[in-house]
This record gives structure tokens, C-alpha cells and sequence, in this order.
């Protein structure tokens, strides 16, 4: 029985891989410092320590067979907020990751890399990340090259993962139906952005196909490319009464790209099974039955929770907690 430490487990993404993982025939360990958690509920081994606590981390490594490594800061937003710290995490920690553990990796990049543009988008494509955020998951990516590690360039992800990780509210399917929900309008700026996208769960399928793979190199993950306008009335679908507002302003935010999941499909065999529908099912559910107390909560976010914590970065780097 394989030995799955998932560094970063207890986060959105790592509540939908722990569950899948845990669930099949391997010895799950959790390395986390609960950044936007008060607890870790799950029945699996846990370990409360920071990425950037190195000498807390080596043991852990060497008991690993395979590290799934989701730690990082999480988004453009979020990124800006203190660009050192961001480098240290999601960047520095994998360079070192990469010349202290020879076994099986399993990395979380992102489709931002690509940046805007036009055009479908295969693995081969040219890269434009415009994102402090993009640019660490590129350089990421480049310090795995050389190592057994399969790297996922995941869409925008969307849905509920697990039953006690935090859900996210900062997500373009989750936040339309929110608002929907709350407002009972949605307002789209511009509208004719791409975004592909992905549920969470598919994510962890994914991850749980590749654990005793072969396969390394760069995968595109996603679902669908879907226009923000279409989805607002995708979103419409679940909510009749509401209005659309339009506006013919320019998007804030840049990104403009479509991608082809052919090559994991081909690879491997991903197929997506978690529809957008499936997705906003979830967060309707959720919010109609008040199981969400505040959901202008600054913790939903990751942008402006950190923000509110007003991180030290030397102080973080020094200590290694948050």
C-alpha cells in the first residue's frame, strides 16, 4: 500500500483529492497549516505544519511514495497582495521540493500561463502568463521538468469538493450563483471572455488516475470553455426570476483563453463527468438552506481574507506559520 502525502490537503482542492485518495487502497497523510481553516475534520493522518518549515517537512517526504503538492498562494489577487511571499510559496518551495524528494509528483499548475488569447490552446501553445501568480506556476513547472512529476494546468474550477474544506465564493461559476441567489441579478462586464472550465471533483479523478502512472510532463485539465455571458444565463437556468445586467465595458480582469484537455483524454483517459449544471446545483442547495451562515464572509475569498490578515511576510518566512 502506497504511502499519498498531499501537502496543501486540507484547502479546497485538497478537501475532493483527500476524500477520492482516502477512500481507494493507500496510507493518506495531510501536511497543512490550515491557512483559511479552524479545524481538520477528516479521520486521515494530519499533520499541522508550514511548507516553509523544511526540517518539518523532510521526514514526511521520505515516507512518501508519492507527493500531491497543492500548497500555495492561490490566485492573481491574492498573489499581488505580497509578491515576496507569493515567490516563497509557490515558487521557492518547489525548486526546493524538486532537489529534495525523488519520488512521484503530482503538481498543481494553472491554465492562466497562457494568458489572452484567441485561439484554442494545446499544451504546445505558446505561454503568456500576465499574473504574478501565473509566472510562479510556470517557473514551477520548470523546476519539475527533469523530475517523475505529472503537472496539471487545471481551468477555473467551480462546484463543492467535500463536505468540511472551506468552499470558495471567489470563483466565477460560484460567485454568479451567489449573487443570483442574493441579489437576484448578475452583472457581466464585457461578457465575451472564455474561461475553461472544471469542477474540483474532476480534479481529484484526475489526480487518482496518475498516482502509479508513468506519465509526466504537462496536462490541460477542464470541461468546457465557456463565455461569461453564456454562463450567466446557464446560471439563469437555476434561478428564472433573475436579471442579467450587461455591460458593454471592458472586462478587469485580462485573461481570454480556451484550452483542449485532448492530450489527457488521449494519455490517460480524463473525461470530465461534473457538469457546470451540477456545479450550481451545489451552491443553490447550499445557500437555500442557509448551510453558508455569512457568505460575505471574508474567509470564502482568498484575495480578501489575507488581505484582512494583513501577513508579515518576514515574520512568516522566520517563524513558518501563518
Amino acid at each position: 500500500m502506497k504511502n499519498i502525502l498531499i501537502v496543501g490537503g486540507a484547502g479546497y482542492v485538497g478537501g475532493a483529492i483527500t476524500d477520492l485518495i482516502a477512500s481507494a487502497n493507500y496510507n493518506v497523510r495531510i501536511f497543512d497549516n490550515l491557512l483559511y481553516e479552524d479545524s481538520f475534520r477528516k479521520e486521515v493522518d494530519f499533520v499541522y505544519g508550514n511548507i516553509l518549515d523544511r526540517e518539518k517537512l523532510i521526514p514526511h517526504l521520505n515516507w512518501a511514495d508519492v507527493v500531491i503538492w497543492l500548497a500555495a498562494i492561490v490566485g492573481d489577487g491574492a498573489c499581488q497582495l505580497n509578491p515576496d511571499l507569493t515567490i516563497a510559496m509557490n515558487q521557492e518551495s518547489v525548486k526546493w521540493l524538486s532537489e529534495n524528494y525523488d519520488g512521484r509528483i503530482v503538481f498543481m499548475s494553472t491554465c492562466s500561463v497562457y494568458g489572452a488569447q484567441d485561439k484554442e490552446l494545446d499544451e504546445s501553445s505558446s505561454l503568456n502568463p500576465l499574473s504574478l501568480y501565473a509566472s510562479t506556476k510556470l517557473k514551477s513547472e520548470i523546476y519539475l521538468k527533469e523530475k517523475d512529476a505529472i503537472i496539471f494546468r487545471l481551468g477555473t474550477l467551480f462546484g463543492v469538493g467535500d463536505l468540511y474544506s472551506r468552499i470558495r465564493l471567489d470563483l466565477v461559476v460560484n460567485i454568479l450563483t451567489v449573487r443570483a441567489y442574493t441579489l437576484g441579478k448578475i452583472s457581466v462586464f464585457g461578457g465575451d471572455q472564455f474561461r475553461p472550465l472544471l469542477h474540483v471533483k474532476d480534479v481529484a479523478r484526475a489526480v487518482l488516475m496518475n498516482l502509479e502512472t508513468k506519465h509526466t510532463g504537462v496536462f490541460n485539465l477542464h470541461r468546457q470553455n465557456v463565455r461569461i455571458r453564456d454562463l450567466a444565463f446557464q446560471v439563469r437556468n437555476h434561478f428564472p426570476d433573475i436579471i442579467i445586467e450587461e455591460t458593454d465595458m471592458p472586462f478587469q480582469d485580462t485573461r481570454n483563453y480556451r484550452v483542449t484537455s485532448e492530450k489527457a483524454q488521449r494519455v490517460f483517459g480524463f473525461k470530465s463527468i461534473h457538469s457546470i449544471d451540477e456545479g450550481i446545483d451545489e451552491l443553490k442547495y447550499l445557500v437555500e438552506t442557509g448551510r453558508i451562515k455569512d457568505l460575505d464572509s471574508k474567509r470564502y475569498s482568498n484575495a480578501a481574507y489575507l488581505k484582512e490578515m494583513e501577513v508579515n511576510n518576514h515574520e512568516f518566512i522566520r517563524t513558518g506559520t501563518l
